[in-house]
C-alpha cells in the first residue's frame, strides 16, 4: 500500500510540475481568423488551435486564404506550444510551416517566458539573427496579436503584425 502511495504522489507531483502556472494559453484555444500584414502584404489566415496530448500542448494550424499557382494555400502552419517543467516559468514553441522545411532544425524551435498577458518567443537563426515571436492577448476584445520581428546583426524588422479575432 506504501509503494502504490508513493507512485501516486510521485506522479501527482510530476504532473503538477509539468502543467504551466498560468492558464494564458486556455484563451488561445479555439477558431480564429488572423488578418494583418506579413511580409509587408496585407493577408487572413483561418488558425484552430486546440489542446492534444492530455492538454500537455496547445496545436495551432494556421493556413492562408491565399492560394499560390496550384490553388493551394500559399502558407500553412503547425504551431505546437507546450510547458518545459525542467526550465522554470518557460513556454517552448515547435514551428513548421510550409516555407523551407527547417522547422525539425534549432530554427524551428523557440522559448518564452510569460509576461503578463505575452508569451515572447525567441527563435535562434544563428548567433547574429533571431526571430522574435510575441503572442499578445488582448482580455477586453478576446483577440490576440501576434507581432514578429527580425533582428539580424542588432537591427529589427517588423515581419508580420497580425491579430486574430475568434469566430463565432
Amino acid at each position: 500500500m506504501g509503494v502504490v502511495l508513493l507512485a501516486c504522489t510521485i506522479a501527482s507531483a510530476a504532473q503538477t510540475q509539468s502543467t504551466p502556472p498560468s492558464p494564458l494559453l486556455d484563451h488561445l484555444a479555439g477558431t480564429w481568423v488572423l488578418k494583418g500584414t506579413i511580409a509587408g502584404k496585407q493577408t487572413t489566415h483561418d488558425v484552430q488551435a486546440d489542446w492534444v496530448l492530455r492538454h500537455e500542448y496547445l496545436q495551432i494550424h494556421e493556413i492562408s486564404r491565399e492560394k499560390d499557382s496550384a490553388g493551394k494555400p500559399a502558407y500553412e502552419a503547425i504551431v505546437t506550444i507546450g510547458w518545459d517543467p525542467k526550465v522554470a516559468n518557460q513556454y517552448v514553441c515547435l514551428w513548421l510551416d510550409s516555407t523551407s522545411g527547417k522547422g525539425l532544425t534549432s530554427e524551428g524551435f523557440g522559448r518564452g517566458n510569460p509576461s503578463g498577458d505575452a508569451i515572447p518567443f525567441v527563435f535562434t537563426i544563428s548567433p547574429t539573427n533571431l526571430v522574435h515571436t510575441t503572442f499578445t492577448y488582448r482580455k477586453g476584445t478576446d483577440t490576440w496579436q501576434w507581432l514578429i520581428d527580425e533582428v539580424e546583426n542588432g537591427k529589427t524588422d517588423r515581419f508580420a503584425d497580425v491579430e486574430l479575432t475568434r469566430t463565432k
